[in-house]
């Protein structure tokens, strides 16, 4: 199979209007807000997710107008593979965040924890279940230097 047709489900509404302003994970940021508006067919979908805290969002880098194999990430200036870092300039431009679910309203999953910006096409919800998605003993490669101990970069992602 050399293609596949992916189409959005709906679409990310966040109060980011340029990349410099997002935070490196929606996490460093927990207050900030936003929502996710689901086409209408796709509406009853959202039906039991309010039962769980946190929700994987699966969307499209639809800013992102270059492709690379490796690039340097802003933590560092060692340059890395596009697989072991997030940039949004990587085959295929699809994106993944863990976010926290607030509300549902109608069509309209309310979360924070953003990492988005504003207009993003959304592909896939899923619900994050710590018994599949919570690992121990991790290992986060070149970033364990940078975060350890707990410390939370204060920067925004600069592309």
């Amino acid at each position: 199979m050399d293609q596949i047709t992916i189409h959005p489900i709906g679409v990310i509404h966040s109060p980011y209007n340029e990349s410099k302003a997002i935070p490196i994970q929606g996490r460093f940021k927990d207050d900030v807000e936003a929502f996710v508006e689901l086409k209408n067919e796709y509406a009853k979908g959202l039906k039991d997710l309010d039962k769980f805290s946190h929700a994987i969002l699966l969307y499209h880098f639809h800013k992102s107008d270059k492709e690379n194999i490796e690039g340097k990430p802003f933590l560092e200036d060692e340059v890395h593979g596009v697989f072991a870092i997030r940039t949004p300039h990587r085959p295929n431009h699809i994106g993944l965040s863990v976010v926290k679910i607030k509300r549902i309203q109608g069509n309209k999953l309310y979360f924070t924890q953003v990492d988005m910006i504003d207009a993003t096409p959304l592909l896939d919800i899923k619900p994050y279940v710590k018994y599949f998605d919570s690992r121990e003993d991790v290992t986060s490669g070149w970033l364990d230097k940078h975060l350890k101990n707990g410390k939370i970069p204060d920067r925004t992602i600069i592309e």
